[in-house]
């Protein structure tokens, strides 16, 4: 395992007032921690390697989290902060989950209904348990066919993948982060749609 650069066992834990309406406001905390990566390699390794992996950022994410459910009423995890950035197209693979579509009313530690999704499950238990709001970046697998021209040769497509838990532990809201593939590398911002409730800009860099 690596640690990423940010300093050994320094978390940062920030905690601010945000303004929603006239009359309604809302505590949010926004969590940084140092990252444990997954060594470097050229081949995928087990899901099971994978999964342990996760836990372990998961582990330092869930003290944060205990402590900003004392006031916050939302924490926000960093990108990259479950699974960490060292990969390719094949090597992240094992770290990917499905993630539904949020209009499923799904609850994931309550309902194994929708699948092998052990991160979402313990990510909805965590926010259920704590009665917080998180917001979380995973990694999210879409299967696909030959009749979609668009689809990779693997047939799936794959998402930097930001998702919602309310305070009941549901899945609320995802969004897939979305870069557009061209010939040039260019940056590009594309806007997409948080369950098509509010506008959500993303700016990304095509390689």
């Amino acid at each position: 395992m690596i640690i990423s650069y940010f300093p050994k066992y320094v978390a940062i834990l920030v905690l601010f007032v945000l303004r929603v309406g006239a009359l309604d406001t809302f505590l949010a905390s926004v969590f940084e921690h140092a990252l444990i990566l997954p060594n470097r390699t050229e081949t995928p390794v087990l899901k099971e390697e994978a999964l342990l992996l996760m836990n372990k950022n998961i582990d330092v994410l869930e003290k944060a989290l205990k402590l900003a459910a004392r006031g916050a009423h939302i924490i926000v995890t960093p990108e990259d902060g479950i699974y960490g950035w060292v990969f390719t197209r094949e090597t992240i693979y094992p770290y990917l989950e499905d993630i539904p579509d949020p209009e499923a009313n799904w609850i994931p530690c309550r309902d194994p209904r929708l699948g092998c999704t052990p991160v979402q499950k313990r990510l909805s238990c965590l926010a259920k348990e704590n009665s917080i709001y998180i917001v979380a970046n995973i990694g999210d697998k879409n299967l696909c066919n030959a009749s979609d021209p668009q689809c990779p040769p693997d047939g799936h497509y794959q998402y930097n993948t930001d998702v919602l838990f309310n305070s009941e532990g549901r899945l609320m809201a995802h969004y897939h982060k979305a870069v557009k593939s061209m010939h040039r590398r260019l940056s590009k911002c594309i806007t997409r749609t948080w369950k098509q409730r509010q506008r959500v800009a993303s700016c990304s860099q095509n390689r």
